[in-house]
């Protein structure tokens, strides 16, 4: 068969319905990592569901034990055609956030797939059940239309604790990491740029969570009787973080920004557009860096917000000057910025401000990774996909979001491209989430045709990796 039928075979699977069945039956699986009591619905997704279809397209496949000692089991499997051809690592995460089933709209439940027009709601459909259930397809046709040959040789990693922070992941790579030995990294989270802009990302940017603390006294004092006497923590507070970010959203901390874009980026970046979809907020132009565009702000550069702020009890408020007050922050940041002294620095900053008495505590974090526009696995995915489309792929040097690819990318060394079928307005880990049915059905042929490629260019590409500037477009 030749490309065009592989991918009239992989756009077959979305018309026929049987895309749409598959991953019904995959969003049933209540697999919520942050709740333990759902452990068995991790393991059965696993070994129900995706073990016995990787093995139909003759992947061995073994199901480990999460190394960081929580049951949140991991998936490996894979499919060794010769060992001179290129080797591509594979990823996806089973879990999902809580379904909060009482906050969806009426006549939709989170563990049944329900279609309304190309709007496919349930959860899991953006993140990820619905991505990877798209690459497995794919690869399913290319398999079929090959003969039952891929041209390359392919390994799946499929864990279920990425939303509880990936525990485990590392220390797996770390113990598996010959099992993992591969050339290339490729897979699909996240959204698009747009709903209509195919979109690849190379990275992306890093998270630290820290808590700000201040406890002034043991309870709350009647504010008639002491108020402006007692120090209010939740002022205090407030005051204290408007110095680590000013009223319009800069960073007012020097070691928690970055280093200035590098003109690869920019150049990349010059050729996008954020925001603008039916359900897209609009943007605020004066917030964030001066000087930035939109895209550079959040692809390009450093952002502290605030998450959390509490003191005394927001339902229910008394007359009372509260004892303490707390804000839980967050820095995305991208590479370059010394994220591991955040502490640090915030420390420093708000001593010199004369608030010492703030605790800071650093919670979540993960580092950040890019991957240049001009890299030759970039030129040769991106030709891939216009190839498919038609369109001119968004290249994003990294995601705005922060995703486990320093695992893939530094702990293992891999170039790593994804390439996501979801979209910006999806409601992933909101009531409501879901996968657009037309963007699902040019994924499969995204897929497909990447697959096609790299199993067509195999034998090349392998040759050329001691060379990288010779791999093809």
């Amino acid at each position: 068969m030749t490309r065009e039928q592989a991918l009239l075979l992989a756009l077959d699977s979305y018309d026929s319905g049987a895309l749409q069945a598959t991953l019904a039956r995959r969003v049933a699986y209540a697999t919520e990592s942050e709740v333990p009591e759902q452990a068995p619905a991790q393991h059965a997704y696993l070994n129900e569901d995706l073990v016995p279809h990787l093995r139909d397209l003759g992947f061995s496949c073994q199901v480990h034990a999460n190394p960081a000692g929580v049951d949140l089991p991991i998936l490996l499997a894979r499919r060794e055609e010769a060992p001179g051809l290129p080797t591509v690592l594979m990823y996806g995460h089973g879990d999902v956030v809580r379904g909060n089933a009482a906050k969806w709209d009426a006549g939709r439940d989170p563990w049944r797939l329900h279609v309304e027009g190309d709007h496919w709601y349930g959860r899991g459909t953006a993140d990820n059940k619905g991505q990877h259930s798209i690459n497995l397809e794919a690869m399913r046709q290319v398999i079929a239309a090959r003969g039952g040959k891929l041209g390359f040789n392919a390994i799946w990693l499929i864990e279920t604790g990425e939303e509880a922070g990936s525990p485990g992941l590392a220390a797996f790579c770390e113990a598996q990491r010959e099992a993992l030995s591969a050339d290339v990294f490729i897979a699909s989270d996240g959204p698009r740029l747009s709903a209509q802009r195919p979109t690849l990302f190379m990275g992306s940017r890093g998270a630290v969570n820290f808590e700000l603390k201040l406890r002034a006294r043991e309870r709350g004092y009647h504010s008639g009787n002491w108020g402006g006497l007692l120090a209010n923590p939740a002022i205090v507070l407030a005051h204290a973080i408007a110095t680590l970010v000013d009223a319009r959203g800069r960073i007012a901390v020097p070691g928690l920004r970055p280093p200035p874009i590098p003109e690869a980026v920019a150049a990349a970046l010059a050729d996008l557009e954020v925001g603008g979809g039916e359900d897209d907020p609009r943007i605020d132009a004066h917030w964030g860096e001066p000087g930035l565009t939109a895209p550079e702000k959040v692809f390009g550069w450093n952002s502290l917000d605030v998450l959390t702020f509490g003191a005394g009890d927001p339902a229910k408020p008394v007359n009372a000057i509260p004892p303490e007050a707390s804000a839980w922050c967050q820095l995305r940041f991208v590479v370059g910025t010394d994220w591991r002294a955040l502490e640090t620095y915030v420390r420093e900053h708000l001593r010199a401000g004369g608030f010492d008495d703030i605790e800071v505590r650093v919670g979540m974090q993960a580092g950040a990774t890019r991957l240049s526009p001009d890299n030759p696995w970039v030129r040769w995915a991106a030709a891939s996909l216009e190839r498919t489309t038609g369109k001119r792929p968004a290249l994003l040097p990294n995601l705005g979001g922060s995703l486990p690819n320093d695992i893939f990318a530094d702990l293992l060394g891999l170039p790593t491209l994804w390439v996501p079928h979801s979209y910006p307005a999806c409601a992933q880990h909101a009531p409501n989430e879901h996968l657009l049915g037309s963007v699902a059905r040019e994924g499969l042929a995204i897929m497909a045709g990447l697959y096609w490629d790299l199993g067509d260019q195999g034998p090349a590409l392998n040759r050329a990796a001691a060379a990288p500037a010779s791999i093809p477009t």
